[in-house]
């Protein structure tokens, strides 16, 4: 008789949500111990757990200020666990085996894969020393080009620190800022005239949301643009028209009042940090209804795959617009930039797409019946967590536990990803064989 055994092997989509479920976990205890915060109280369970998801899914809705409430020693935690959040968590322990010399299994260099959106195994560990060192030259110049701004208010050191937190913030697309002695969760409004603090900000974001391979294929194959992939092609052309009708939408329909530096900025930065940035340099309550609309599209389409960015990325809205313009001309197959895109992956732009605006719609609908609030104001804060934005319309700290609740789910499955989420929790069985095809009337 054979003996039953339990096979308790993890999948890698399972190995990467408990993987930052872990992370969460540890940044939640090092949140609540005394000296993490100003008073030397520590912060409750609750908070801390908020906070820590906030963070390690680089998404900057907060319930505390960061600078009001946490001491030295919880602005480190909290750093820490953008950066770890940025990178993966998945990629910060491959990194770390690379530098100790531990030898990289198959199985390791798969989940790494998969964890990075990579499209093969061969050349994983190159391509994970570029990303770490592409994450330190880019953080490093930001808060070099950031240091003197922030030394005319804070002093050298105090300067630099804020710049060096701003700058990892900024690129791991967090949100989180130190600004709260201009007032309680101000931003960059205190920023919000000044042109150097503004563009460095959205290079760092913009640079943070293009994606690694992006970035990987920009420097090896330099202005040579028939030599870059597909997906990078059409994230660099999503990103660029995502960057300037926003941008027009704003300087046009909501910052007509001001004077024209402050116009041009205001609506370049809006436009940058909607998608998954979560910094604002205006106060987002005095948007019209439109502008807030806007805003939720952004937030819900988020950066690239394989990046610091969140949302439901620009590659599967590429895809659908690919898909409806092929079926506009009866074509059989969906083509993008004379290249046929797969059934495989337009099967998975739909799925995603449809998981996204459930969850945000019905999240936001139920949090506004609970809360008693406008329902714009709560799809905001859920089109801000699920796409990991932290953008807010100030409503955030006021939920009741429920509502953060739901808020920090939301945040959780926008970081590891949808599809990631339902293959580590969902057994399929395998269909053989094909049922009969029959025709479905749509539209």
């Amino acid at each position: 008789m054979k003996k039953l055994t339990r096979d308790w092997r993890l999948s890698t989509s399972q190995i990467i949500i408990y993987s930052f479920a872990a992370g969460i976990l540890l940044g939640t205890i090092l949140l609540c111990l005394p000296f993490a915060t100003r008073d030397g109280r520590g912060a409750s369970f609750f908070d801390a757990l908020f906070t820590s998801v906030s963070a390690i899914c680089v998404t900057g809705l907060v319930v505390k200020d960061t600078w009001l409430y946490w001491s030295f020693f919880g602005r480190c935690i909290i750093i820490m666990l953008i950066q770890i959040g940025g990178l993966g968590i998945v990629t910060v322990t491959l990194l770390i085996f690379i530098i100790s010399g531990k030898k990289i299994s198959l199985g390791q260099r798969l989940i790494m894969k998969e964890a990075i959106s990579a499209d093969k195994v061969g050349g994983i560990l190159r391509l994970t020393s570029f990303i770490f060192r592409f994450t330190l030259f880019a953080e490093l110049l930001g808060a070099l080009l950031l240091w003197p701004a922030f030394s005319n208010r804070y002093g050298r050191i105090g300067g630099f620190g804020h710049a060096l937190f701003h700058s990892v913030s900024a690129f791991c697309n967090a949100g989180f800022d130190l600004e709260g002695e201009y007032g309680a969760f101000s931003s960059l409004c205190p920023y919000q005239d000044d042109l150097a603090v503004n563009v460095i900000v959205i290079c760092l974001i913009v640079f943070g949301g293009l994606g690694f391979l992006t970035w990987k294929d920009i420097l090896d194959n330099k202005w040579r643009l028939g030599r870059y992939s597909l997906q990078s092609k059409g994230i660099l052309l999503v990103t660029i028209i995502l960057i300037i009708l926003p941008a027009l939408f704003f300087f046009y329909s909501e910052y007509t009042g001001l004077p024209m530096k402050e116009r041009v900025l205001s609506s370049l930065f809006q436009s940058v940090t909607t998608r998954t940035a979560g910094f604002n340099t205006r106060d987002l309550t005095e948007l019209s209804e439109n502008g807030k609309i806007v805003m939720i599209i952004l937030m819900l389409i988020g950066g690239a795959p394989g990046s610091t960015a969140g949302g439901m990325k620009v590659t599967t809205i590429l895809v659908l617009l690919a898909t409806s313009v092929s079926t506009f001309k009866d074509r059989d197959e969906t083509t993008l930039l004379r290249r046929t895109v797969s059934n495989d992956v337009i099967k998975k732009a739909a799925s995603l797409f449809m998981m996204y605006v459930f969850l945000f719609i019905v999240s936001g609908m139920f949090i506004s019946y609970l809360e008693k609030e406008e329902v714009l104001t709560c799809l905001f804060e859920t089109a801000s967590a699920i796409g990991t934005v932290g953008l807010s319309l100030g409503i955030t700290s006021t939920l009741s536990a429920t509502s953060k609740i739901i808020l920090m789910f939301l945040m959780y499955f926008g970081r590891v990803g949808g599809l990631t989420v339902i293959f580590a929790t969902v057994t399929f069985n395998p269909v053989h064989g094909r049922y009969p095809v029959e025709e479905i009337s749509v539209g």
